[in-house]
């Protein structure tokens, strides 16, 4: 996997993704920024956030769970001193269905959280990470 990040001015940047997709990132107006852009440690946690929602509603797919909506909210805290890594991640799933089995919801979180999501797994390792979920 391979990316491009072009400096364009002061704290703005454009990232392109390997399959040719752009997204615009910049810092705060305290940091010398415009802040017209994404932070890049929210893009990390976008990042994750959809890893760990396409593997969630994948594998709900794959038990024949009619899925028609799922929702990922996201908080976290970092370190207060650089690296500033991220110490504490929280993922709140709000999954929407016809007949969801909440064992099911569980495992497909479960397995995301602990096989699947290579973003997840990753930021693991500096940050405690939970999840929990609620069927609407």
């Amino acid at each position: 996997m391979n990316t491009t990040i072009k400096w364009i001015n002061d704290m703005m940047m454009v990232g392109e993704s390997a399959s040719g997709h752009a997204v615009v990132m910049d810092g705060p107006k305290n940091l010398g920024g415009e802040n017209l852009g994404i932070r890049p440690m929210e893009m990390l946690l976008l990042g994750m956030g959809g890893c760990t929602t396409i593997d969630v509603v994948s594998t709900l797919k794959k038990m024949r769970q009619e899925v028609y909506d799922c929702r990922a909210e996201i908080s976290a805290e970092r370190a207060i001193e650089h690296p500033k890594v991220f110490t504490k991640i929280h993922i709140h799933f709000i999954i929407k269905g016809t007949d969801l089995n909440n064992k099911k919801v569980e495992k497909a979180v479960s397995l995301s959280a602990n096989k699947y999501c290579s973003a997840s797994i990753m930021l693991g390792k500096t940050a405690v990470i939970t999840h929990d979920f609620e069927i609407r």
